[in-house]
C-alpha cells in the first residue's frame, strides 16, 4: 500500500512573529513535493496567524487540545475551537505533556477521541525513555501507551485513517541524540505489528507512522 509521505515541525515554545513568519515565507517559496503533507506546529498564540499566512499546501496544528467542548478550563483549547477557527490538526500526546504535565496515556487516549469526533487530524506520540529502551521495553510502552487509544476508537478505520502515529524516543529529544535507522524501523514494525493485531491488518497497512527527535 502506497502512504503519503508526512513531514511535521513541532516548534514547542519557540519562535517570535516575525521569525515564524520568515518560516512560513520559506515554506510558501519551497519547491515542495507535492505527495508529501507538511504540517507545522506553533505556539498557540501564532495559530491562526501562520493559518493565515500558510500557502503551497502546509497546515498548521495545535500542540495539544483538551477532551472537552468548553467549560471552567482556564489556559485550555478544546477541539472544537481549534475547528471552528480553521485548525485541522493537533499534537496530542508528546512526551514533554507526559513528563512535564503529568499527562496519562488515558488523558490523551480521551483527547485523541474527542479531537477526530469533531474532525481533527491527530498526530499521535508514543515514546520510550532511555532506562525502559534499555530495559528491552521500548515495544512494551508503546503498546501501553496505543493500548489506551485503541480501547476508544476500537476497530473503526474511519477513525484511525485520521491519525498519524509519532515515535519519539524520549531519549531523542532535545539531547542531542538519535535513534539510529534500525532502531526506528524496528520501533514502526512493531508499532504497525501490534495495531494489525489489536485492530485490523487494513488499519496496520494504511496508518502513517514517522519518527521524531530534536
Amino acid at each position: 500500500m502506497t502512504r503519503k509521505f508526512f513531514v511535521g515541525g513541532n516548534f514547542k515554545m519557540n519562535g517570535s512573529k516575525e521569525s515564524l513568519s520568515k518560516l512560513v515565507k520559506a515554506l510558501n517559496e519551497a519547491s515542495l513535493d507535492p505527495n508529501t503533507e507538511v504540517v507545522i506546529a506553533p505556539p498557540s498564540l501564532y495559530l491562526l496567524s501562520l493559518q493565515e499566512q500558510a500557502q503551497n499546501g502546509v497546515q498548521v496544528a495545535a500542540q495539544n487540545a483538551y477532551f472537552k467542548e468548553s467549560g471552567a478550563f482556564t489556559g485550555e483549547i478544546s477541539p472544537v475551537q481549534l475547528k471552528d477557527a480553521g485548525i485541522n490538526w493537533v499534537v496530542l500526546g508528546h512526551s514533554e505533556r507526559r513528563s512535564y504535565f503529568a499527562e496519562s496515556s488515558e488523558t490523551v487516549a480521551k483527547k485523541t477521541e474527542a479531537a477526530i469526533k469533531v474532525g481533527l487530524n491527530v498526530i499521535l506520540c508514543v515514546g520510550e525513555t532511555l532506562e525502559e529502551r534499555e530495559a528491552g521495553k521500548t515495544a512494551a510502552v508503546v503498546e501501553s501507551q496505543l493500548v489506551e487509544v485503541i480501547k476508544l476508537l476500537e476497530k473503526d478505520a474511519s477513525k484511525w485513517n485520521k491519525v498519524v502515529v509519532a515515535y519519539e524516543p524520549v531519549w531523542a529529544i532535545g539531547t542531542g541524540k538519535v535513534a539510529t535507522c534500525a532502531q526506528a524501523q524496528e520501533a514502526h514494525h512493531d508499532i504497525r505489528s501490534y495495531l494489525s493485531k489489536e485492530v485490523s491488518q487494513d488499519v496496520a497497512e494504511a496508518i502513517r507512522i514517522i519518527y521524531g527527535g530534536s
